[in-house]
């Protein structure tokens, strides 16, 4: 693809520990990395993003027992989903330790922490050293990367072959984001659904998670109204007859494309960040989209197509 893409772990653990940005694969979806302890590597990913500076990062590490190093106090509820739910799509919310600079969480006390499902990028963080902050390597409301060409097209021009790396793992598993569970309040609230679903996350603590819509300021990533955009707009539906007589209204118009994967929700997840993409590569005026039922993965596809059809901030 370009100069920036390796499969090179050694490089990628080499380039992170010297302060660059090193885009890395997930089961979810490609993080922008960087030295989570190092203010002036996360600043480089607020910058690259153009992601507003109190907009809090998530922080990787490489295995469960490393949450000790970056959490200030780790309560029974983020112990039990560290035991239980990593590696994997959760993110949990806990006390900042003063190891991880207030800038890696927005400027706030507390701080999401996950371990991914990777191979690749837990051996590249394990090398490294250091935790990792890794937000979507896209820019920031944009529609997330699922694959490395994903992170050349939208940040290739501003990453340094000499100094930043795109690490190609593949097209990621999961396709959306993790799922966000507050493990500071009482009960535990889920502040983001992803690739566990909600019912999953109240299963593995026992009936004791919150799950209502969050309320309150955003303070985790994906609770703005508005996210993960393309530049086309995104009508929702609930079912085909429905987009069928929305894009029946486009008569003449081929710049009108109807989404529908809805026979499939795991497919749908993996797939709808390539297929928002898509739209805009063809010149999409219009996407109709069906959402899935709100059960399981099909609430957090739900979550995602409704942020991408919210009005855009201006």
């Amino acid at each position: 693809m370009t100069d920036l893409v390796s499969t090179d772990v050694d490089l990628a653990a080499e380039r992170l520990r010297a302060g660059g940005l090193v885009a890395v694969p997930t089961e979810t979806v490609y993080g922008l990395a960087a030295d989570a302890t190092s203010p002036d590597a996360i600043a480089r990913i607020y910058a690259a993003k153009g992601r507003p500076t109190d907009h809090p990062l998530i922080v990787h590490l490489a295995d469960p027992e490393d949450l000790l190093g970056v959490a200030a106090a780790i309560p029974p509820v983020a112990e039990r989903l560290a035991s239980t739910a990593w590696p994997g799509p959760v993110t949990v919310v806990v006390e900042r330790s003063d190891r991880l600079p207030a800038s890696v969480a927005g400027g706030r006390d507390t701080v999401g922490v996950r371990v991914p499902d990777h191979p690749l990028t837990r051996e590249v963080i394990r090398r490294a050293g250091v935790p990792v902050a890794a937000p979507s390597a896209n820019r920031f409301g944009r529609v997330s990367p699922t694959t490395a060409q994903h992170v050349v097209d939208d940040l290739g021009a501003v990453l340094d072959p000499e100094l930043d790396l795109v690490l190609d793992g593949g097209p990621s598993r999961v396709g959306l984001e993790s799922t966000i569970v507050d493990a500071t309040v009482d009960p535990p609230q889920i502040l983001r659904t992803g690739g566990v679903p909600a019912a999953d996350i109240d299963t593995l603590l026992d009936g004791v998670a919150a799950t209502a819509p969050p309320s309150g300021p955003s303070r985790a990533s994906g609770m703005l109204p508005s996210h993960y955009a393309p530049a086309c707009s995104v009508v929702l539906t609930e079912d085909a007859a429905e987009a069928a007589a929305v894009a029946a209204d486009a008569a003449g118009d081929d710049e009108v494309r109807v989404l529908d994967l809805t026979d499939d929700v795991a497919r749908y997840a993996r797939d709808l960040y390539s297929e928002l993409r898509r739209a805009d590569a063809d010149g999409v005026r219009t996407l109709v989209a069906v959402l899935p039922p709100p059960a399981g993965l099909g609430a957090a596809v739900r979550d995602r197509l409704t942020k991408a059809a919210a009005p855009r901030p201006t």
